[in-house]
């Protein structure tokens, strides 16, 4: 494959290109030890950035509290700093469903970036699933303990505009019925959205919105850098 890395700084190192199922193109990015991944001009994900990742499976895990055989779904393996996180916080017991639609993306986990990925695809309490985590939710019925969704930006979407269903009304019905009782759905956004924090009210959801720290390492201006994960617990 011929790849352009025309716009790329001279510090970085293009390593692949992988393409989302509506085209936009994805490039994976090596700087020193640490990689990114881009979406066209913008940085979707990095390994310098990746607290609120983590934050969004240790605090649902934590809201789920102590049950039997949980069963989570995460949509979007990103670079599997939310699977590595729920996996540490989670018992022998447990089962975590990895949705990953773009498959370069595993690739590139158990490639160029294994030494980050540190084997946690290979655990034996992870499925993978290769596919649409719509298409996993839209199939499910009261069989989840907890949904993360890390897709895209959050509800403003980046890379699909297809990923508008998971926030839509009929997608949040579809997350409830996935949803044992008491069941946790939480989304990581780039930014704050009272507008859809609403509208999972509406859905009958319980919603907590918590601002989390970016903390990047090494970034002295990393304390301003704060996301949002919107916890939406079926009653």
């Amino acid at each position: 494959m011929s790849v352009s890395a025309s716009d790329l700084l001279p510090e970085d190192e293009l390593i692949d290109v992988a393409h989302v199922p509506n085209g936009d193109r994805l490039r994976l990015v090596r700087n020193g030890d640490d990689f990114l991944i881009l979406l066209d001009q913008h940085e979707l994900m990095s390994t310098d950035l990746h607290a609120s990742e983590e934050a969004l499976a240790r605090m649902t895990c934590e809201r789920l509290g102590v049950r039997t055989d949980p069963q989570l779904l995460i949509g979007g393996y990103g670079m599997g700093f939310t699977l590595r996180a729920a996996l540490a916080a989670l018992g022998d017991d447990a089962c975590v469903t990895i949705a990953e639609i773009v498959p370069q993306i595993i690739d590139w986990a158990r490639g160029p970036m294994h030494a980050w990925t540190a084997g946690c695809l290979d655990d034996r309490r992870v499925h993978l699933v290769q596919d649409d985590v719509a298409v996993l939710i839209s199939a499910a019925y009261g069989a989840y303990d907890a949904i993360l969704l890390d897709v895209d930006n959050g509800p403003e979407g980046l890379t699909r505009r297809m990923n508008d269903w998971l926030y839509s009304p009929k997608g949040l019905a579809a997350a409830m019925d996935a949803l044992k009782p008491e069941g946790i759905l939480a989304i990581w956004s780039a930014s704050p959205d009272m507008e859809f924090a609403n509208l999972l009210s509406q859905a009958g959801f319980v919603v907590t919105v918590v601002p989390v720290e970016a903390k990047a390492d090494d970034m002295p201006d990393a304390d301003e850098l704060e996301y949002v994960i919107l916890f939406a617990q079926r009653p």
